[in-house]
């Protein structure tokens, strides 16, 4: 069939298509007026070819994705309350969060359905409570995945739980202690994003930390190590082809890495918008960003997909927000078939090829770091805040200067947009001076000194220019 098609055509080669691009320029700069460079380090070419994969990544997707909502726990009565409301809407995966020990998790758990699947991750760290928590799991069949990650903790709050001896002890009981879950150990990709690291960044990092993991249990009998399964915790930003290919990059790069170390080459992946491109002002337009990101999750290839409402950063409950963060990958699912076809993005040139980009600098990045010392030697001495905050910053100029744009908030605002009454959580990043191990990695949204200048004018009634 394909030599009867196209027997009249002879092949093209890159080479071809690039001198036939060149010619229509008629002497402008090839690379000036068709080469785009990001803050990713790569340089996206006008097209791309087959030539351009030739080495391609060889990743393995999940058949399917599950849809999942958070839900952080005051009450375990109302909590599993509304568990069940959402399980009744659509939702196939509750993310439990528990802010300390006090927490009963069999008034939690009260007739969970077995078909459906909890994440729980807890504020805490409490070994004999999880050992606990696992038999009652065990002894009802439960499908829950425990998010233990004691470096994330460190990094994003600057301390250990209790001390580094103590960290690792607790963390070891809670393996020894682990059949009841269907996995106890993550790492938290999103912090880096949603930090400002751009993406070969959080994904090296994200590598250097679960390396720390695979060092400090390299003494796990093999069997051990092959069942037990890392989850990961991955925020998605707006570059959406990017995205896709960072997903298809880390799950490759960690079956490569594991597999070294004879672990289980498969991660569990959980994905949600970040929150670095979400607005105060022009809040609709979140919903826009969540939704193309949530595609780029679906269509990387996460296990696991958790929207964030659009009014999440300054709404403390909002029925309707869940709702519609809910419905946006209830259509992506059940009305735009996003479900229906497995690994959707191989073969697509442009992607193959920034997957492999991005997996051959995170390599490079990674490389680095072991030389280094390892990730909590560098995260220690402050390498990894200072790499994260260059890159940052160098984000936030693009912001500033309205080369990256965030629709409604630095470009086509309402100057007639009012929020301040509104406000019901601090949107903003919290400084609270006190004394910490090593500098913590602090989550900042691109928009925060903007939108604190607005309050400020809304205050002072002048109007916005």
């Amino acid at each position: 069939m394909e030599k009867l098609l196209f027997q009249e055509f002879d092949e093209v080669s890159a080479k071809q298509w690039k001198q036939k691009i060149q010619a229509d320029l008629k002497g402008a700069d090839y690379n000036e007026k068709l080469i785009t460079k990001t803050l990713h380090g790569i340089d996206i070419k006008p097209f791309y070819s087959a030539e351009d994969v030739d080495q391609s990544l060889k990743v393995t997707n999940p058949s399917q994705w599950k849809v999942c909502e958070k839900i952080y726990v005051t009450s375990e009565v109302a909590a599993r309350e509304k568990a069940d409301e959402k399980f009744q809407k659509g939702t196939e995966v509750i993310s439990f969060i528990l802010p300390n020990s006090e927490i009963d998790f069999v008034k939690l758990f009260e007739n969970f359905p077995q078909d459906k699947e909890a994440y729980l991750y807890c504020q805490f760290l409490d070994a004999e409570y999880i050992s606990r928590l696992g038999n009652f799991i065990a002894d009802k069949g439960l499908k829950v995945f425990l998010q233990t990650d004691i470096i994330g903790n460190l990094a994003r709050s600057g301390n250990w739980f209790k001390n580094l001896k103590s960290d690792h002890l607790q963390l070891e009981k809670i393996l020894e202690n682990s059949s009841g879950f269907q996995s106890v150990l993550s790492a938290d990709l999103g912090l880096f994003q949603n930090a400002g690291a751009n993406i070969p960044q959080q994904l090296a990092y994200t590598i250097a930390q679960l390396t720390e993991y695979f060092n400090h249990l390299e003494q796990l009998p093999e069997q051990v190590k092959k069942e037990t399964l890392f989850q990961i915790n991955v925020s998605v930003g707006s570059d959406y082809f990017f995205e896709i290919a960072k997903i298809r990059a880390l799950r490759w790069l960690f079956s490569t890495v594991a597999q070294e170390f004879s672990f289980n080459p498969t991660c569990h992946i959980l994905a949600e918008p970040t929150k670095r491109t979400k607005t105060l002002y022009d809040f609709n337009v979140n919903l826009l960003r969540t939704t193309t990101e949530s595609m780029s999750a679906v269509l990387g290839g996460a296990d696991v997909v958790c929207n964030m409402p659009y009014d999440a950063i300054y709404h403390k409950n909002n029925e309707f927000g869940d709702r519609i963060a809910r419905n946006q990958l209830l259509i992506l699912k059940n009305e735009s078939y996003f479900d229906k076809v497995g690994n959707v993005a191989e073969g697509a040139y442009y992607i193959e090829a920034l997957t492999k980009q991005l997996a051959e600098q995170a390599l490079e990045i990674f490389k680095k770091i072991e030389k280094g010392g390892g990730f909590l030697k560098q995260l220690k001495e402050g390498v990894i805040q200072r790499k994260i905050s260059e890159s940052a910053q160098e984000e936030q100029e693009k912001f500033n200067s309205g080369e990256l744009v965030l629709i409604g908030t630095n470009k086509y605002k309402n100057p007639e947009d009012r929020m301040s009454h509104d406000i019901e959580l601090y949107p903003f990043l919290k400084k609270n001076p006190r004394k910490t191990l090593l500098q913590p990695i602090l989550e900042k949204r691109l928009s925060e000194e903007l939108e604190q200048s607005r309050l400020e004018e809304e205050k002072t009634n002048q109007p916005i220019q």
